[in-house]
């Protein structure tokens, strides 16, 4: 399908307030055609219907017009360099932004990243940019507990009651 005939079908969408439908739509478009602006502009659009200020202002965050106060709520929603990169959706080289402005902004970010990670990142490469911010994540909490145990072994439980049902069925289509 078209680029057209997508945005043909977004239209239709909204008109019809199918708002979640032509979401996807554009968030498929925009990861398609990730230096396309008015793209960009139409999904934050599309927030701004849910009031979803932060979204709003991810899908602006390349306008020179854009909000302040939605650029204030992405930079709070993702208060890191590189989970701005990630949330950007961006791909190739900043020189491909539509406007100067755009590239100023990818460039800011891509290079506050850089200084926060202390090597050099690439939009291309999430690895660069997102090894040490998934990495964040909580372990196990430390030794087994009780509750841990009897779960797993109510787990263990089932799947051999499961199997042993299943098996004497088999047996059964033999005799």
């Amino acid at each position: 399908m078209s680029l057209r005939e997508t945005l043909a079908r977004v239209d239709a969408d909204l008109a019809a307030g199918r708002v979640p439908v032509a979401r996807q739509r554009l968030r498929g478009l925009v990861s398609s055609f990730p230096s396309d602006l008015t793209l960009r502009r139409r999904l934050a659009e599309v927030y701004r219907l849910y009031g979803d200020a932060a979204e709003a202002g991810r899908w602006t965050y390349l306008e020179e017009d854009r909000d302040a106060d939605e650029t204030a709520a992405f930079e709070v929603r993702y208060g890191s360099p590189g989970l701005r990169m990630k949330a950007l959706a961006w791909r190739g080289p900043e020189a491909m932004a539509a406007t100067s402005f755009a590239m100023g902004q990818l460039v800011a970010v891509r290079t506050a990243c850089a200084e926060e990670f202390g090597h050099p990142v690439d939009w291309d490469d999430p690895v660069t940019y997102l090894g040490d911010v998934e990495d964040k994540h909580e372990g196990p909490s430390g030794p087994w507990s009780v509750g841990g145990v009897l779960a797993g072994v109510g787990c263990l439980v089932a799947t051999l009651a499961f199997l042993g049902v299943w098996v004497v069925g088999v047996l059964a289509l033999f005799d």
